[in-house]
């Protein structure tokens, strides 16, 4: 047990490599190994990781076909933390949402790894805030919940009628592919046809884009819609916001990436 390293679970935050927390970004700068997801930003890893470091990428890429099996991403971890080394595995957007954590968890502690869980800034955060959509603005949604279609068994009948007439402000992961279905189904069970959807491509990154729908438009067969992931959907009347409150310009936006001096 003495000889057993660490491993950090840490979020990297949602594309903008600026969005890293600082003790992320510490545990970067001292790891001896890092595991990454290939949604963690290169940049994190070029400008802040430690240059020894081994770097292993890992992950999911759904639509190009890499695949890392989540079995073979708790054997690393078990590999690298038996050898004593500090291991950080470094997931995109934030550890807990929509993530195989608790995988990971439940490996880490048969082998009595020890470990710490570091929150990043999970994208529909991210997205939200840079295309000026405030997710429980007051007056326009009291509460926000984030929700996956990936496939068409992970929301059964009886809660689409409740999404369908909710208030709240719906946030959908990894359904990008969905989009055509998730409108229908939401006018199937009587949302108001003229409630916005907004679509939030490679959100907070120079590649930014944001399209908005109303549900009715997404019905319409002649539409054709190529959509880039990774992207979020943002349901609610607080798309409305979208316009009034967009700042952030993709290509004119600077970045100023804070390499010297602000973890050590």
């Amino acid at each position: 047990m003495n000889n057993q390293g660490k491993v950090i679970l840490a979020g990297a935050g949602a594309g903008d490599p600026e969005l890293i927390t600082l003790k992320t970004l510490r545990y970067l700068q001292k790891a001896d190994v890092i595991l990454t997801d290939y949604l963690a930003s290169n940049v994190i890893i070029d400008e802040f990781a430690n240059p020894t470091a081994e770097i292993v990428y890992v992950g999911k890429q759904c639509k190009s076909g890499i695949k890392t099996p989540q079995a073979s991403i708790n054997d690393l971890l078990i590999h690298y933390a038996q050898q004593g080394l500090l291991v950080v595995r470094l997931k995109g957007g934030d550890v807990s949402i929509f993530s195989n954590i608790y995988d990971e968890l439940i490996t880490l502690k048969k082998h009595q790894i020890n470990f710490e869980i570091i929150p990043g800034i999970t994208s529909a955060l991210g997205a939200a805030a840079y295309a000026g959509i405030p997710l429980t603005a007051r007056e326009y949604a009291n509460a926000v919940r984030f929700l996956t279609f990936y496939n068409t068994h992970t929301i059964e009948t009886a809660q689409w009628k409740e999404l369908a007439k909710t208030e709240d402000t719906l946030v959908f992961y990894m359904s990008s592919d969905k989009l055509i279905t998730i409108a229908q189904l939401l006018c199937q069970y009587e949302a108001d046809a003229s409630k916005k959807i907004a679509v939030v491509e490679q959100a907070t990154t120079p590649h930014q884009r944001v399209r908005v729908f109303e549900i009715n438009e997404l019905l319409n067969e002649n539409l054709s819609i190529d959509i880039i992931s990774p992207a979020l959907i943002i349901v609610g009347k607080v798309v409305n916001l979208h316009n009034e409150f967009s700042w952030f310009h993709g290509q004119n936006y600077e970045v100023s990436y804070f390499k010297q001096g602000v973890a050590t």
